[in-house]
């Protein structure tokens, strides 16, 4: 090893976002193959439906959150069905808790509207693009009539500009079906009919160039959608719309009609302006290249949905997001939040891409949400502490369904990781001290008091359950701890005693620590791999990967503890292949990708996100559950659209380049041989480093590290021999032959570089 320092500065490559257009030469012809636009709080999708050129239009916070009917009967408890397990009556749990999923159509999340336009006299599309650089929808006539559109990255509207019109035209402000026949009832994947809610259709209106819709829905709940246009000169029209909501419990917002009108007086281009920074500073963030176009265009999808859906201050990604069925029909599963895969995956990507604060939006709801999970945790489990139902409305109240997942006692245990991800990847120690180390207390406090002792003295849930293992039979309740309750549970009590010793609360530390010690090792198979419980192991194909969470996300079994570790984690990926993924989704392929970028397996990880993005997605690189090539990568071959897959693809393909769960940072752990040039720029690891590094020739050439606190850290050396080319506020030592500890003043940085001489 050679040690010295230059000047020479490291710099990462232009990232390839702008190449990555979504380019097509016809407007879709359904909903979901729509081009996506959205930022966090309201959407649009960009098709085409008969004559018209359609923007099916939506709002996050448009929710019908009437109480599930039937569903809080006396029997409402934890300790009730634990006895109907004990004595195999399981019909009448399924009777009051899951049936009124199926059968109630709200509470749901509910569509808004669409505006068209006709577009029969304009001739054929002759492109259709997305700039992701700029989240930005054009659309070319051949009569030269031009369509550009965008919803603006920070306020409540979206902009539409027509150029080189032949002919005048009026848009027109559609209202979903409320009232009608109901052909579909009874249906959560397809989706109930809308005039199953009771609704009294709703009023559009129109004094001018404006237009407005009004809807009441459930309980004084309504939202108005209003568009105003106005004409540049001859050939040019430009047009504002907007979605307020309005629920009688909550403060007054702004209407619709009021923000459109200093939306048009700011103008088209002023707005462009800001929303086009924003993007600007987004695609700053993160940066990737590596030399596998398709994995590389599918990742800066992921990215731009992701800054679509996700924003401090709005709701969190729901299963679809800012972007509701629009078939005159409830959403898939009713567009709820179901806290048992799919809100968690869809915010995997996050951290090490280095977009913390679009993540921040997921924690401010559950802390908005907090009195409310408690009261159910005190109705349903009898307890003090905090317990998060597993499938919730908008404010957090439990739906139903399948009840071992949507009433989980592990739910909050999941959701408190992501506390846990948020300070790791921040190091901010105010997040630690108010909304980290107590969301986690209190969940270890509930599972305290809920676990019992078995006859060994070890701790376990009365009756524990492994999503969706056995769907809804009495067969999926366990009398032994799930390998997924296990290690939620696991986990929680190592977190709390780790964030109690950092803020210094010893005593805490040691208690919570006593309780980890009490419960029992994973259950494994006499072929060394995961099972599902201890009698059950892993032996029909499944979607879920619930009895892995102790390895991916959790890391609590990591392939650096050594050989052991490494066998089992082998073993264990070897036989879900080899069972095969008959029964996979989307998702499975994404979330096997992360798992196997933690076994280092670079081929393996990327062969999956490659199945991924080739079957599972539609044309809009939508996520839709199904084998859409029917090519045998899965026997579910429908397409609900759902977006946890697609977030997922993209926090494994970032496994793949950046580690930093075991508690130190490693280079490219996980790329495939053939991957001899790569470049990442500002990514993000554990401990609030910021990395970029580039690969040349397949060798790492140099690796950059910011600290964004400070603090120190551990580096596993990615050369052979190294220099120093840069260093500002560090310190290093070299521990090994394979590790630096790097200790680093606040913004203190490095640039570390391959020297093969």
């Amino acid at each position: 090893m050679v040690c010295a320092v230059n000047a020479q500065q490291f710099s990462g490559k232009t990232q390839p976002v702008s190449q990555y257009e979504l380019n097509f030469k016809t407007l879709a012809t359904t909903w979901d193959e729509g081009i996506p636009l959205g930022n966090g709080m309201i959407g649009a999708l960009v098709w085409q439906k008969g004559n018209n050129l359609r923007m099916s239009l939506d709002r996050a916070d448009l929710w019908d959150i009437r109480p599930m009917k039937d569903l809080h009967l006396k029997e409402f408890s934890y300790k009730w069905v634990e006895e109907q397990v004990e004595k195999k009556e399981y019909d009448i749990v399924q009777k009051y808790f899951d049936d009124p999923y199926d059968n109630e159509p709200a509470p749901s999340k509910i569509p808004g509207g669409s505006l068209e336009f006709d577009i029969q006299n304009w001739g054929t599309v002759t492109s259709v693009k997305l700039s992701l650089k700029d989240a930005i929808c054009e659309v070319k006539w051949d009569n030269g009539t031009i369509l550009k559109t965008f919803v603006h990255a920070t306020q409540p509207i979206g902009w539409f500009r027509f150029e080189n019109l032949k002919e005048e035209f009026t848009p027109h402000l559609l209202m979903p079906k409320y009232q009608g026949e109901i052909t579909n009832s009874g249906d959560p994947v397809g989706g109930d009919d809308l005039a199953r809610l009771g609704y009294k259709q709703g009023k559009v209106t129109q004094e001018g160039n404006s237009i407005s819709y009004e809807q009441e829905g459930w309980g004084g709940f309504k939202y108005q959608i209003s568009l105003t246009w106005k004409k540049i000169n001859n050939t040019t029209i430009e047009g504002v719309w907007s979605i307020s909501s309005q629920d009688p419990n909550k403060e007054i917002n702004p209407l619709a009609s009021s923000i459109i009108k200093k939306a048009l007086q700011r103008g088209y281009n002023t707005d462009l302006k800001s929303h086009t920074l924003w993007w600007a500073k987004f695609w700053n963030q993160s940066a990737i290249q590596i030399p596998d176009s398709l994995l590389e265009k599918q990742w800066y999808l992921e990215q731009y949905k992701f800054g679509s859906a996700a924003r401090k201050g709005a709701p969190p990604i729901s299963l679809q997001a800012v972007w509701t069925a629009d078939n005159g029909r409830l959403p898939p599963w009713k567009g709820d939040y179901h806290h048992d895969l799919n809100t968690q995956l869809s915010y995997w990507p996050s951290y090490s891409s280095n977009h913390l604060e679009e993540a921040a939006g997921y924690i401010d709801h559950l802390e908005k949400n907090k009195a409310n999970y408690k009261r159910y945790t005190k109705m349903y489990f009898g307890v003090d502490g905090l317990a998060v139902p597993g499938v919730t409305t908008l404010d957090g109240t439990e739906m139903g369904g399948w009840i071992q997942y949507s009433l989980s006692p592990t739910v909050s245990a999941w959701l408190g990781h992501h506390y846990y991800l948020q300070w790791r990847y921040s190091m901010d120690r105010k997040f630690l001290e108010q909304k980290a180390y107590p969301w986690i207390k209190d969940v270890a406090k509930f599972l305290e008091q809920i676990t019992v002792k078995d006859e060994k003295g070890f701790r376990k849930l009365p009756i524990s359950s492994s999503p969706e293992t056995n769907d809804n039979d009495i067969s999926a309740w366990f009398n032994q701890n799930s390998n997924y309750d296990l290690a939620l549970m696991t986990f929680t009590f190592k977190a709390a005693s780790e964030l109690a010793e950092e803020l210094g609360l010893k005593q805490e530390a040691i208690h919570w620590k006593q309780i980890q010690n009490e419960f029992p090792d994973y259950a494994i198979s006499v072929n060394n791999e995961m099972m599902i419980t201890p009698t059950l192991p892993y032996n029909n194909s499944h979607r879920h990967f619930s009895h892995l969470m102790a390895i991916h996300p959790l890391g609590l079994i990591k392939w650096e503890d050594g050989e052991k570790s490494q066998a089992l984690i082998k073993n264990t990926i070897k036989l879900l292949d080899t069972i095969g993924p008959d029964y996979w989704c989307g998702y499975s392929y994404s979330w096997m990708a992360n798992i196997k970028a933690r076994a280092k397996d670079g081929e393996g990880a990327a062969k999956d996100l490659e199945i991924f993005a080739k079957a599972f997605c539609l044309k809009n690189s939508f996520h839709v559950n199904g084998d859409q090539t029917k090519s045998g990568y899965s026997k579910f071959q429908y397409r609900p659209f759902t977006l946890e897959g697609n977030f997922a693809f993209a926090a494994g393909l970032q496994e793949m380049l950046l580690q930093s769960y075991a508690g130190f940072i490693e280079i490219m752990p996980a790329v495939p041989v053939l991957w001899k040039n790569i470049s990442y720029d500002k990514l993000r690891a554990e401990g609030a480093f910021i990395i970029s590094a580039s690969k040349e020739n397949g060798l790492v050439k140099q690796v950059k590290i910011v600290a964004e606190q400070g603090g120190k850290t551990k580096l596993k050396i990615p050369f052979k021999n190294w220099i120093v080319d840069s260093k500002n506020s560090v310190k290093i030592k070299q521990l090994s032959e394979d590790f630096l500890e790097l200790t680093f003043k606040k913004n203190g940085s490095l640039v570390l570089k391959n020297n093969p001489n």
